[in-house]
């Protein structure tokens, strides 16, 4: 089965509807991360079949959640190649997203790719995330940090009524013990086509103060 017929039965799998324009530039997201991974090792995951998986179709797994909240904003922390900010930016065109790493190989990476995609909902912030400033409606990481001190990082930049979403994998009851006082947790089971493995979307919510 070709790429293009993979990402289609992908999204139909996931209910994400594709313009053909989408389901373009995440095939040539695909292919551009591969160029790149060549000379600047973005990704550990070196066949182009395999990114396609574990990156792009794991990464468009979470946006069918993040559109039935709403979300206004998204920043992506540690995004490193874009993961999951450029595929979410492809699907969701009139959501701002802000893509933040502090390593200038992958910012550059990043820049390349916004405007070979012509992405003019993303922004690039070559920045450590202690540095940063700005508030987001929501924050989102993918293999970036354990969820205790993803949100001790973001405290600062969380929007009062904003959401914390983190992407994992298996060992997600040891990491929900660590989650801060003052936070509430509430977990999605995510279904990654071709992928068979355990994923979860969790969002943390800053209780109000009584």
């Amino acid at each position: 089965m070709s790429a293009e017929q993979r990402l289609t039965q992908a999204a139909a799998q996931l209910q994400l509807a594709l313009t053909p324009k989408m389901h373009r530039q995440l095939l040539d997201y695909v292919q551009l991360m591969d160029k790149w991974n060549r000379v600047y090792n973005l990704s550990a995951i070196r066949d182009p079949d395999e990114m396609l998986v574990k990156h792009v179709f794991d990464s468009l797994a979470v946006a069918p959640v993040l559109r039935a909240e709403g979300i206004r904003d998204l920043l992506d922390v540690g995004t490193g190649a874009g993961l999951p900010g450029i595929p979410l930016a492809i699907v969701m065109p009139d959501l701002p997203i802000r893509l933040l790493d502090s390593n200038h190989k992958k910012t550059r990476f990043l820049v390349q790719a916004k405007g070979q995609l012509g992405l003019d909902n993303v922004t690039v912030c070559h920045e450590r995330i202690e540095e940063h400033e700005h508030q987001y409606h929501a924050i989102i990481s993918r293999a970036f940090t354990a969820l205790g001190n993803f949100a001790s990082l973001t405290q600062g930049l969380l929007a009062p009524d904003g959401h914390l979403w983190s992407m994992k994998s298996q060992a997600l009851q040891d990491e929900l013990q660590e989650v801060p006082a003052g936070y509430v947790h509430q977990a999605w089971s995510l279904a990654v086509p071709e992928l068979d493995a355990a994923r979860y979307l969790v969002r943390l919510t800053k209780q109000e103060a009584h």
